[in-house]
């Protein structure tokens, strides 16, 4: 898939960057070698002098072949020394080499003019990392998370109290964590304003980032935006870029949809995002401050069928959190029961 321009040069600049990092690892190795073992410069001094040689006996008209073949015999012999040198010193045998990170392109990008896999990945994380900027990924974990801020008091006969279910959604939303994988279930967070959709979705999103898969964690608003730019060609983008990134992501997060400005173009884009994942089996998590009946009557009818038939729905209840808050910052005293 091809990507923006902003995107390759980030790219670029990283791969730039690990070639001066092996390159200066080298010369803390060859100093620290040289600290320990004095003959082991000269022996690198003398070796490095062998094409100087090898120049001066071609201009001196002297049997070519007879001295490059001496050249050879003392550069073998210079350094096997250095070999047992560094096999003294517990080195390893490649302490003189560069260590890249990856060696089968030698933090190229390419192989023989293709590109190498390493840049491919390197690229989609960086797309990947560009999306993911504005959102607050380190902030929220579960740890951070408090119940204290649930009213233990039921709503009503028969229910559960607040507390109790956040508990519950708390759990199952670290047990969600822990076993994600690419064939984990797809979540609807549903419930009102300030409840935890977006820290505990910021939460699930973090462990699956730590286990090494693919995130992408975006506003409605914002990602709609930027695909409608982005079709429109109001951006000096590559035109679906955005669209394809959160299509093959290993888990995609969407918060607060509802709060997009509504339009035929992102009721449109906003079924294609779901359907195709859902197709393809992707996990999606999505949160929302609407209702079944609200969804219904801001998108068509599809557009919600594919919400409540695909995703697992989880339901967020309580008090504001925000609200009260500010209302202990305010007033100490008045503590959540």
């Amino acid at each position: 898939m091809g990507y923006s321009k902003e995107v390759y040069d980030e790219a670029f600049e990283k791969l730039e960057k690990r070639r001066l990092y092996s390159e200066q690892e080298l010369e803390k190795r060859r100093n620290r070698l040289f600290e320990f073992s004095p003959r082991a410069e000269q022996i690198e001094n003398q070796l490095a002098k062998t094409s100087i040689t090898a120049a001066k006996a071609v201009l001196s008209g002297a049997d070519i072949k007879t001295e490059l073949e001496s050249l050879k015999i003392k550069n073998m012999a210079l350094q096997q020394e250095l070999n047992e040198i560094i096999d003294k010193l517990g080195f390893a045998r490649n302490w003189l080499e560069e260590w890249h990170t990856c060696e089968k392109c030698k933090d190229t990008g390419y192989i023989d003019g293709k590109m190498c896999d390493c840049l491919k990945k390197l690229l989609k994380d960086t797309a990947n990392e560009q999306l993911n900027r504005i959102s607050p990924l380190s902030l929220s974990d579960f740890d951070t998370f408090s119940l204290e801020y649930y009213s233990r008091i039921p709503q009503s006969e028969n229910t559960k109290s607040p507390y109790e279910q956040m508990s519950g959604v708390l759990a199952n939303c670290k047990k969600y964590a822990e076993n994600f994988s690419s064939d984990s279930n797809s979540l609807l967070f549903q419930g009102g304003s300030g409840l935890g959709k977006t820290h505990l979705s910021l939460a699930i999103a973090k462990s699956a980032i730590d286990n090494g898969y693919g995130v992408i964690y975006v506003s409605a608003p914002a990602i709609l935006a930027k695909i409608e730019n982005e079709h429109f060609g109001r951006r000096d983008t590559v035109k679906n870029d955005t669209e394809q990134l959160i299509m093959n992501c290993d888990l995609l997060i969407i918060d607060d949809l509802g709060t997009e400005f509504t339009t035929n173009f992102t009721v449109s884009a906003i079924y294609n995002i779901i359907n195709t994942r859902m197709i393809t089996s992707k996990p999606t998590i999505i949160s929302t401050n609407l209702s079944v009946k609200e969804l219904q009557e801001k998108y068509n009818e599809r557009t919600v069928s594919r919400i409540i038939g695909m995703l697992r729905r989880v339901e967020f209840v309580g008090t504001d959190i925000r609200q009260l808050k500010r209302s202990q910052r305010l007033n100490p005293k008045n503590q959540q029961l």
